[in-house]
């Protein structure tokens, strides 16, 4: 099988892994939001890292919908640059938010890993999107 054709299905596969695993963290992010705090918080305190925590999780998923729209759209699905790098960092962000999910981690570490497994791919989608589009070009 050739190099292109196992990492479409690889690709989608670790985003749709990753964007799960976002959901159910959103639904239960009670727990990390508490790690984060200190043992005697106030009511203050967790609402306003409740509120930081829903900002990481609402870019998370406006970084999915980019990758995911140049994905679709057949700008990037077959790159095989961009399609080594979502794997790479949809796969290592579904295991540290498996751990950030079961270790009850603080909500600080969340940041690193949007910005190294969310952030990263989508800005390079979002650059190749720009590219083909607005330039006529295709990307390298």
């Amino acid at each position: 099988m050739p190099l292109v054709n196992s990492l479409v299905p690889s690709r989608f596969l670790t985003i749709l892994a990753h964007l799960v695993i976002v959901l159910t963290i959103l639904f239960s992010r009670d727990t990390n939001v508490i790690a984060s705090l200190p043992p005697d918080y106030e009511g203050s305190q967790f609402y306003s890292q409740d509120a930081e925590f829903i900002v990481a999780i609402t870019l998370t998923l406006v970084a999915f919908l980019i990758e995911l729209s140049g994905f679709f759209s057949g700008v990037s699905m077959f790159n095989n640059t961009q399609s080594l790098l979502s794997v790479g960092a949809h796969s290592s962000a579904s295991i540290a938010l498996l751990f950030f999910l079961f270790d009850q981690w603080p909500c600080d570490l969340y940041w690193w890993i949007f910005v190294f497994c969310s952030a990263l791919p989508a800005l390079v989608e979002l650059v190749l999107i720009l590219t083909i589009l607005r330039l006529g070009k295709k990307p390298l």
